[in-house]
């Protein structure tokens, strides 16, 4: 079997899924169950898989999938326990009487708050909280939507405190044998994850930091009165200054403590040093700009839904600010002590694991550490959540209904599409089908022929490449599962250095979120735009290639003229 027609083969999954996703809309739920036995026949009938190795792969691909939703399940539990306390509405009213310029609000309310929310929650959970809550401050709902679609961005690959890095990147590219290169280079698979999330900070850090002025211009040229991109650049000291606010505590967070928390800790201090700042009118503009009346919108601008905001609402006493954001500073805390080493906590916490060694004599193995992810550091926090917020058990109750079927939601697309990725993965070991000569994996074999055709110049494409697979499927999480390996390995095929390769594919794949059609769905059904997903594709396409050019030029400049390489080169 040729190299084009291996490429083919392998890749006809991805197509397939992108296929079905987009052109014949099919929810993800229906559609990835079918891309799941499109690669395992690929794996068994074209490779030449075994049966038993195929089933290995599934078996260690629903052990990650039960990660992530562990993960997925502790941050939505935290957040929905959050908002019913009432502690939501506190934070909420904490941002809204800073200015009533419209630039302003988009700034504090979307960038700072809107990237702490994806760092804590993820999933989409920025643009259904905010989009609501910028319309019931008066914006149209096309433009909260945009602006909501436009946080997902930076901050997500490091979202749901590190679930793209943490389940993504090592999910769709650990195995044995690179743990074996890394030794043999002196390294380890903990040393080369830090060297990726370390690289994805610093890329977001120069990329991301112009991202909240141009959620400005776009506000500004696209729903203004006079449709100006002027007015929007006329508040770029004070934009500039809040994406620095952000970004620098996010690099350094990602340079020196890992991928749980860059977002987090980033969109803290940002808060911190941004909103005494503009209460202070440090950088502010000497005008402030609204909206046209609303009795002037276009139609397409207004949801049909009449907006309820009960939800992020309470009909308690409100609380101190202090006391509403009490329990993410306890996760952050916990987060901060679990790794660092010395101080015990990570030791305690591993001490619980579950672990499937040598799965079916595969050499595949699995394991889950529930207490040490995030997920149960976040359960742990709503433990304490429900004391120092003064919870009643009707509403921690009605917290972990929402989350679980939020959990539900999601599990039955991972359930299919993460084992169906570890089979891509594993398909290294076969007899090449019929008997033939071994075959290398899918993703090497699609790096194959990438390296061979593209040449080069496909470091320019890299993140567009990431992108893609988050355009299809919804996810920078599963995108990175998809295509860390096919990164990885044209990295190894073109003789550049593999770790800032897999790095554009997360920066990439954040980057897609603003264009999946998933998040565009979930983000207009909450303020009544069903339908008109179109639109909002049109407007939010514009920072996607922005984001993925500027990443792919970064890539161009550290391989071609830094001429960085890593332990593997």
């Amino acid at each position: 079997m040729g190299l084009g027609l291996q490429a083919l083969l392998a890749f006809s999954p991805i197509l397939v899924a992108g296929v079905l996703l987009v052109a014949f809309r099919w929810p993800a739920r229906r559609a990835m169950p079918f891309v799941y036995v499109q690669t395992a026949v690929i794996a068994l009938a074209a490779w030449g898989v075994s049966p038993r190795r195929l089933v290995a792969s599934t078996i260690e691909g629903l052990g990650l999938t039960i990660a992530i939703l562990w993960i997925v399940f502790g941050a939505i539990l935290l957040l929905n326990a959050v908002k019913q306390a009432g502690a939501l509405s506190t934070i909420r009213a904490g941002f809204t009487g800073i200015s009533p310029d419209r630039r302003i609000q988009v700034v504090i309310i979307a960038w700072l708050f809107g990237t702490f929310l994806e760092g804590a929650a993820g999933f989409g959970t920025p643009a259904a909280i905010v989009a609501p809550l910028l319309v019931g401050l008066g914006f149209p709902a096309m433009a909260a939507v945009v602006i909501g679609l436009m946080i997902q961005s930076t901050p997500v690959s490091f979202g749901a405190v590190g679930t793209p890095i943490i389940v993504g990147v090592t999910g769709g590219l650990r195995d044995p044998a690179l743990d074996a290169d890394l030794l043999a280079a002196g390294s380890s698979w903990e040393q080369f994850i830090q060297l990726i999330t370390s690289e994805v900070a610093i890329v977001h850090g120069i990329v991301g930091t112009f991202m909240p002025l141009l959620m400005v211009m776009v506000l500004t040229r696209y729903f203004g009165e006079r449709r100006s991109w002027r007015e929007g650049l006329s508040v770029a000291p004070f934009a500039l200054f809040a994406g620095l606010a952000f970004t620098l505590p996010y690099v350094l967070t990602g340079v020196f403590l890992g991928p749980e928390f860059p977002s987090i800790l980033g969109a803290l201090v940002g808060m911190a040093i941004v909103v005494p700042a503009a209460r202070a009118g440090f950088l502010m503009p000497s005008d402030d700009w609204e909206f046209s009346p609303p009795e002037s919108w276009p139609a397409e601008w207004i949801g049909s839904l009449e907006l309820r905001l009960d939800d992020l609402t309470s009909e308690r006493e409100p609380m101190s600010l202090a006391r509403a954001w009490t329990p993410y500073l306890v996760v952050a805390v916990l987060l901060v002590a679990s790794r660092i080493d010395g101080l015990g906590l990570n030791d305690l916490l591993r001490r619980v694991v579950l672990r499937w060694e040598d799965i079916l004599g595969e050499g595949i193995s699995t394991s889950l550490e529930p207490l040490y992810l995030p997920g149960g550091l976040m359960v742990i926090a709503v433990g304490i959540a429900y004391f120092v917020l003064q919870m009643r058990p009707p509403q921690l109750r009605k917290a972990v209904s929402e989350s679980s079927r939020t959990l539900l939601g999601a599990g039955v697309v991972l359930m299919f599409t993460i084992p169906m990725v570890r089979i891509m993965i594993n398909s290294g070991v076969n007899d090449g089908g019929e008997g033939g000569a071994a075959l290398a994996s899918m993703p090497v074999a699609m790096a194959d022929w990438v390296s061979s055709t593209v040449g080069g110049v496909y470091p320019l494409l890299s993140a567009s490449v990431g992108a893609l697979g988050a355009f299809i499927a919804g996810s920078n999480t599963v995108s990175n599962l998809m295509l860390s390996r096919f990164q990885y390995s044209t990295a190894v095929q073109l003789d550049l250095a593999p770790s800032m390769m897999v790095a554009m594919q997360a920066v990439g794949a954040a980057a897609g979120n603003m264009i999946a059609i998933h998040n565009v769905v979930a983000a207009a059904a909450t303020v009544g735009l069903l339908g008109r997903e179109g639109l909002v594709l049109r407007r939010t396409i514009i920072p996607t290639v922005y984001y993925s050019l500027a990443a792919g030029v970064i890539a161009i400049v550290t391989f071609y003229v830094l001429g960085f390489t890593d332990v593997l080169t």
